[in-house]
């Protein structure tokens, strides 16, 4: 299974159901919070190219947002990524 990594805040309430989502199939992830500093929040702003919580990558594939992850989920798309 490929690795996760989710850049968040603790505040943010898509961040939360990013997790959920992934805790409901299963996935482990690791999680970088954002919140608290400017220079994670600059390195995960250069590496996405988007300045909103959550940024989802499944391996080095840039998922997206929760929108863009659930929508993946409903596609099919997601366990092929994850599965990749």
């Amino acid at each position: 299974m490929q690795n996760v990594t989710i850049y968040l805040t603790n505040y943010c309430p898509f961040c939360t159901m990013a997790k959920r989502l992934l805790d409901g199939k299963g996935v482990s992830y690791d999680v970088i919070d954002v919140g608290n500093s400017k220079d994670d929040w600059a390195a995960m702003e250069a590496r996405t190219g988007r300045n909103t919580v959550p940024q989802i990558y499944v391996g080095e594939h840039h998922v997206g947002g929760f929108d863009d992850l659930s929508a993946a989920d409903k596609s099919g798309q997601l366990d092929q990524l994850l599965n990749g």
